[in-house]
């Protein structure tokens, strides 16, 4: 049997958080998915022990999802990390992918939330 895969959304949106959470539930059963409102809470949650996917809005209270995406990939570099968010300006996009971090435009939908995850376990 395959280890338990962990999942760490991030997120002020806590109907944001539920939705993602109830796709990944759906489509990978066992999967452990925790929750963080923002970037401080998140950090203090991967200080504590490590996700195999980290899905994070952008627009947040505090440090944007683009900022911490930066601070988690310098600490994580094999960790899948996403940025899902409704700001789908090309800039951002770039920035994401100049550090490594893939990118998610919201509304998520349950395919597109399992599409990507299905595509990241098979490539590992």
């Amino acid at each position: 049997m395959a280890p338990q895969k962990s999942v760490l959304l991030i997120d002020d949106s806590k109907f944001a958080r539920l939705l993602v959470k109830a796709f990944i539930s759906s489509n990978f059963a066992g999967w452990e998915i925790e929750e963080a409102e923002d970037a401080a809470k998140a950090l203090a949650m991967v200080a504590e022990k490590s996700y195999d996917y980290l899905l994070v809005d952008f627009n947040m209270p505090g440090m944007n999802g683009l900022e911490l995406c930066e601070k988690l990939r310098a600490q994580f570099p094999d960790t899948v990390i996403a940025l899902l968010t409704a700001n789908i300006q090309k800039e951002i996009q770039n920035k994401a992918e100049s550090i490594g971090v893939d990118f998610l435009a919201k509304p998520p939908t349950e395919e597109k939330i399992r599409d990507y995850i299905a595509a990241k376990e098979a490539g590992r």
